[in-house]
């Protein structure tokens, strides 16, 4: 069976977009065409379930019955890919049960392909995770996700401050998520679609829908963009898969 690969999106502060990311990804792999599974870890309603109910699975990742459900079943999932979006606070604490379990001895040796989307606010609590959680990252490929979806004023930071946080971790990589139109966000948000669902205007359940054909537009190009930065940093090489795939604007 192939190399299975885990990405953990997550931050230790809340209300940074997590689950956006997170439904990227989800969405940019279903584009490629790659088996992908999540977990929504915000447990026990969760949030990316709303919009991938099909693939999701709400977990306590604090709980080791249900850390047992994600990492005892990689090698026998059907998806070659794991999604796990880690409810605000645990990203640090999930990193250290990661390295106490062996997760990132198995990481380091090549058994599994490991990598983590650190999404980052716009206050120096988000730098310091950066400090935090570079001592247990371990070999993961690591990414520094600026998402400007919410707020545009994001990351007024000095750049010097700046850099000598993200040169912490070797061979760190960083993402931009541009900012949506806000009424297309709240549409999306509303339809609890995913977003190329929404582009494709079909409602949750993927029958056809009414949805605005210039919110539509702002989805497409914002999505398109998002996808083109994944695309930058070589994701689909990262997980074995060739960079060939369709595209949101297709």
């Amino acid at each position: 069976m192939a190399k299975p690969t885990v990405i953990l999106v997550g931050a230790d502060k809340g209300g940074v977009g997590k689950t956006t990311v997170a439904r990227t990804l989800l969405d940019y792999f279903n584009a490629h065409q790659v088996s992908t599974r999540a977990f929504d870890t915000e447990a026990p309603r969760g949030t990316l379930k709303r919009f991938h109910p099909d693939i999701t699975e709400v977990v306590d990742v604090t709980q080791v019955a249900d850390q047992m459900k994600i990492f005892d079943t990689l090698g026998s999932a059907n998806a070659k890919v794991t999604v796990i979006d880690v409810r605000a606070g645990l990203l640090s604490s999930t990193l250290r049960a990661l390295n106490e379990i062996g997760f990132l001895d198995a990481a380091k040796k090549g058994q599994i392909t490991f990598a983590v989307f650190h999404i980052l606010g716009p206050s120096i609590a988000s730098l310091e995770e950066i400090a935090e959680t570079a001592s247990v990252v371990g070999d993961a490929s690591y990414f520094l996700v600026k998402n400007f979806i919410n707020n545009t004023t994001f990351f007024d930071w000095d750049p010097a401050t700046y850099n000598s946080y993200f040169n912490r971790i070797k061979g760190a990589s960083e993402i931009t998520v541009p900012k949506l139109n806000e009424m297309a966000c709240e549409q999306v948000e509303l339809a609890g679609a995913p977003f190329v669902s929404f582009v494709a205007n079909k409602d949750a359940k993927g029958d056809a829908a009414n949805y605005s054909f210039v919110l539509r537009g702002y989805v497409r190009h914002w999505l398109g963009s998002v996808w083109s930065e994944y695309d930058r940093v070589k994701l689909m090489d990262l997980i074995g898969q060739s960079e060939e795939g369709v595209r949101a604007a297709s």
